[in-house]
């Protein structure tokens, strides 16, 4: 039986382009929790929208013109290694505040960090963001699938479209973590800057992905500074935190610094 509250909740939720394109799903088990506190329905949708944006609409500071993307991608080689490419690559990186931090460490992050692993046969990454137009950076076989995964409908669309114009194997799907992991077997999972996100809507969530994706590795970032440059004490409080997440469980675990990222690949297995 639907809820009328809800449902109209989640209409108003959503009439606003910021949050036309995410997970219906999400938005929906945000505004449960929110009616659940006995919101009224103006206090409910800024809740919503408050923790949607914590979620994601934070690194969407502008619109992203994906319709442009497309058509600039349209006109560009397939190789990842031509320079027309990574540039674009960079470019379309800058849009999103979570890539952008990352531009600077680009030609470091994955090489030093999945170097043990490398080539990588198969990778998945969650929460991704435009992270998969990291891929001319990242030692991959060249036959490697990449799975990728967001709340974003539009930006899903367009990682499919990239993945299709290089030619490489895999997919990005709409998906909520907060829910649903993927079933897709990877050697290398991505779980990049996502982990404290997800804790703005489920306190209980790290150990449950660290559990249960299905990986035999896990490259897990944390970031160094707030998205408006504060960083006081957040790198000895991430690294805390992940300690206590991993504590116990027999993981080798292996500590990467960046500038702007605090990195730890973990090897559960294979």
């Amino acid at each position: 039986m639907t809820d009328p509250a809800l449902e109209a909740l989640v209409a108003e939720v959503q009439s606003s382009p910021r949050y036309r394109a995410i997970h219906p799903g999400l938005v929906r088990r945000i505004a449960a929790q929110e009616l659940a506190k006995g919101r009224k329905a103006k206090e409910a949708v800024k809740a919503v929208r408050n923790k949607l944006h914590q979620i994601g609409g934070a690194y969407r500071e502008n619109p992203i013109d994906y319709a442009k993307l497309t058509g600039e991608l349209a006109g560009l080689p397939a190789r990842l290694d031509d320079p027309a490419l990574q540039a674009f690559c960079r470019r379309a990186m800058q849009q999103h505040a979570s890539t952008r931090e990352r531009l600077p460490i680009l030609e470091q992050i994955f090489s030093q960090a999945l170097a043990p692993l490398a080539p990588v046969a198969s990778l998945l990454d969650l929460a991704c963001g435009l992270n998969p137009l990291a891929l001319p950076w990242m030692p991959l076989a060249a036959d490697a699938p990449y799975y990728a995964c967001d709340i974003y409908s539009d930006q899903v669309a367009f990682l499919n479209r990239f993945l299709a114009h290089t030619g490489r194997p895999g997919r990005a799907e709409l998906c909520d973590l907060t829910a649903e992991l993927p079933a897709q077997p990877v050697q290398v999972a991505l779980l990049l800057k996502t982990i404290p996100c997800l804790e703005q809507v489920d306190k209980a969530i790290g150990p449950r992905l660290l559990e249960g994706i299905p990986a035999e590795h896990l490259l897990v970032s944390f970031p160094v500074a707030s998205l408006g440059g504060r960083g006081k004490g957040m790198l000895e409080n991430y690294e805390a935190h992940f300690m206590q997440l991993t504590a116990g469980r027999g993981w080798r675990i292996r500590r990467f610094d960046f500038s702007s990222e605090l990195a730890f690949l973990v090897s559960r297995g294979g």
